[in-house]
């Protein structure tokens, strides 16, 4: 385990490139079991779960070479089953996107009958075998494990989700691209990552209606071929190292920051009296922002920032508009409509001064604005609410600890280094 050791009140300033999303890049690895032909990637994100995967599918016959510092890799799945291997590893939650592509490869898979999650909330596994299913898969739970099947392709078919699920819209997508026949989902999850996965499939091969929408259509395909594909920046980054400038306040640049998938984020920052501009596709928050909560029309109510499924405002930057929001003047309500864990890290953000009521498991309120200090604090087991502790801890002047903050190294390669290119002071301790 190593601590983040935080010397804060410098101004963060300078460009800054974001990585490759990783929510796009887990299951684009995944998806390229679809197909015995090389899979060629660019921009893969050096972090930890990336290595799990690669790890998991090495053990399963995949061939791939990644050339880490350039961000490239290589990927032939010919030999995938031919080591005997029925059973997928699932060592990290991400790997039930391997479920989908592994049944369509061996047609007979097992896995424990075991639910994974994190601090946020238990994540289940309903929907990936619910929606199989739908396709025409044999789905059947004993002796602890889950056991599916199908014959020669998945038939296809229709679903529509409870809620919209994003890894669960990614296993159709993957199960549905080879199908026999025509499959529809309806309350799909478009987050940008799932939009990628559909422009990767497509380049593959596959037939895709709906991209963006909530209504996926895919017309199965009986092959699909390699690719090459350039792996999008991660929005999480950007909104990252832009409200970092903003914070301390700073100037920064973020190349490639996707601006298509920016205008709801915008709005957000704009809530927090920070204006975000473009010059082409990099975005430039400007020094010294006047950090001021906005009054909406309605002044008997809070001004607010919700979080839900997109084309919301995503529920894993939530965490970095609050911790903006100890810096600003003002109130506002957060709401986050998705995870009943995700305001379980909110003691930690108040042992640096900051003044927030926890409402219910869904609502906090923060009072911003107010005089914050240095303290020794844990990290929670969730990226963002640790990224967000350290954002805060950056505008304190003094030393701040955040005990554990390992966490961070699942979705940020070279964070500290970024940081310490901006004019930022931090460094990892061994604990």
């Amino acid at each position: 385990m190593a601590d983040l050791i935080v010397s804060g009140g410098n101004k963060l300033s300078g460009k800054i490139t974001p990585a490759g999303n990783k929510n796009a890049a887990l299951p684009i690895i995944c998806a390229s079991l679809l197909t015995d032909e090389d899979v060629i990637l660019h921009n893969v994100p050096d972090i930890i779960d990336m290595h799990k995967i690669v790890e998991s599918m090495r053990a399963l016959g995949s061939k791939i070479e990644w050339d880490i510092q350039k961000g490239d890799m290589t990927i032939n799945n010919r030999a995938v089953g031919s080591n005997g291997a029925d059973a997928l590893p699932m060592g990290l939650r991400g790997s039930v996107l391997l479920l989908a592509p592994m049944v369509q490869r061996l047609k007979n898979v097992k896995l424990p009958s075991t639910i994974g999650g994190c601090s946020l909330g238990i994540r289940e596994l309903d929907p990936h075998f619910e929606v199989m299913k739908a396709l025409g898969a044999d789905v059947n739970v004993e002796w602890g494990e889950f056991d599916i099947k199908i014959d020669g392709r998945f038939p296809g078919g229709s679903y529509w989700f409870d809620y919209m699920a994003v890894t669960a819209t990614e296993t159709f997508l993957m199960a549905a691209s080879l199908a026999k026949n025509e499959s529809m989902l309806m309350n799909a999850a478009s987050e940008p990552h799932v939009q990628e996965l559909c422009v990767f499939l497509t380049q593959m091969g596959a037939k895709i209606s709906g991209i963006g929408s909530s209504k996926l259509v895919v017309e199965g395909v009986e092959k699909l071929s390699g690719t090459e594909y350039t792996i999008g920046s991660d929005h999480h980054e950007i909104t990252t190292f832009l409200a970092l400038g903003a914070m301390t306040g700073g100037e920064v640049w973020v190349t490639d920051a996707v601006p298509k998938h920016f205008m709801l984020i915008q709005r957000a920052f704009k809530k927090l009296g920070i204006d975000i501009d473009y010059e082409g596709n990099t975005a430039h928050v400007a020094p010294n922002q006047k950090l001021v909560i906005e009054q909406g029309y309605t002044e008997n109510m809070l001004t607010k920032i919700e979080a839900a499924p997109w084309p919301y405002f995503p529920a894993d930057l939530l965490h970095l508009m609050m911790a903006l929001a100890t810096k600003a003047k003002g109130q506002m309500m957060f709401w986050n409509k998705v995870y009943e864990g995700s305001f379980m890290w909110l003691p930690e953000l108040q042992k640096l001064g900051a003044q927030v009521v926890l409402c219910d498991p869904h609502r906090a309120i923060i009072w911003g604005g107010k005089k914050l200090h240095p303290a020794v604090i844990n990290a929670p087991d969730i990226i963002r609410a640790t990224v967000a502790l350290y954002m805060v801890a950056a505008t304190i002047e003094g030393e701040t600890v955040i005990k554990n903050a390992d966490v961070i190294k699942r979705a940020h390669p070279n964070f500290v280094e970024k940081l310490n290119s901006l004019g930022g002071k931090v460094e990892w301790e061994e604990s």
